[in-house]
């Protein structure tokens, strides 16, 4: 896993003090240009990484090296948490040590680590088909920094209407649902969830953000994202489908279909949602006999009806060309 690797990147610097890509890649058995590329990643990120050109070249930490990542400064710190922390990819034993690692920080800085460590929640499933990725929106970065230290923002934001509107926000977390970011904020209105690509400006107000106690991103997210699958998708279509054809489904229709466990002759239980009966009878019927949907009653009846219009249209013989 990617965090993983750029926790071990960033230990054997500070244990060797300079290292090439050459030999972190033969350390943690990658490419050397993957080994760059990390390397280049907690630069980014803004950890003091910086390379250095020549025979004695190589890669190393602004000040040289230390032994204790505790010598990382508050910015520092919270842009190694950021890096490794929220991420789900990060292993329960990397998620252990950063935790360990909070309790040897500096007391000034531990409040702002823990905020990194909570403040993304990686949901990598776009809504429905598997999506392709996108650059992440301009502010991204500020908006994390808002959740980071703790501060209201004035947002102007784009409404799905095409409304601009403006107003204050307590910014409670990230959560990234496939290639699209969104904000989970604390509004005058209740907690609600903003789609970061539409906001227009980003401006801190330097009054303090007001937690709800016991705030979970993670459960909050989970919530969030139950609801709008229901909105979005409320009908839900049940049958079975023969392993092949379930393998298929997964692919094609991403989070539409849940796969369930086999039956006893061995078909597949399958659950297809979708915004009616129409559209879940078209995406089902390119799989023919493979799929058999038992309810409701209304999406077998549109399953019906276009299998009898697609007999009527191809059940005759082709007539032969004209000469």
């Amino acid at each position: 896993m990617r965090a993983d690797r750029l926790m071990a990147v960033l230990l054997l610097l500070q244990a060797r003090g300079r290292v090439t890509a050459a030999e972190v890649a033969a350390e943690l058995e990658v490419s050397e240009r993957t080994a760059r590329r990390d390397l280049e990643a907690l630069s980014t990120a803004g950890v003091p990484v910086y390379s250095q050109q020549g025979r004695n070249g190589g890669w190393q930490l602004i000040g040289g090296a230390r032994t204790d990542l505790s010598g990382l400064t508050a910015a520092e710190t919270r842009a190694l948490f950021l890096v490794a922390g929220p991420a789900s990819t990060a292993t329960p034993k990397v998620k252990a040590a950063l935790r360990k690692l909070v309790s040897a920080l500096p007391e000034p800085f531990r409040e702002s680590a823990e905020a990194a460590s909570s403040a993304v929640v990686v949901d990598p499933t776009g809504w429905g088909r598997p999506s392709t990725e996108r650059p992440p929106p301009e502010h991204l970065d500020a908006v994390q920094d808002a959740i980071v230290q703790g501060e209201q923002v004035t947002l102007g934001y784009v409404a799905r209407t095409g409304e601009t509107t403006t107003r204050v926000i307590h910014p409670l977390g990230l959560a990234s649902k496939g290639p699209t970011w969104y904000l989970v904020a604390g509004t005058e209105k209740g907690q609600r969830t903003f789609r970061v690509d539409r906001m227009v400006s980003v401006e801190p107000t330097g009054d303090r953000v007001v937690r709800p106690e016991g705030f979970d991103l993670a459960a909050a997210w989970r919530l969030i994202t139950d609801e709008l699958e229901e909105l979005r998708l409320p009908v839900r279509a049940k049958g079975t489908a023969s392993p092949e054809v379930a393998h298929w489904m997964r692919v094609a229709l991403g989070t539409q279909v849940r796969i369930g466990p086999a039956d006893d002759d061995g078909r597949i239980a399958v659950e297809v949602r979708g915004h009616d009966p129409q559209s879940v009878a078209r995406e089902i019927a390119g799989f023919g006999d493979g799929v058999e949907l038992l309810e409701p009653a209304e999406v077998r009846d549109e399953l019906a009806r276009l299998g009898a219009a697609l007999a009527r249209t191809y059940g005759r013989p082709s007539e032969p060309p004209a000469p």
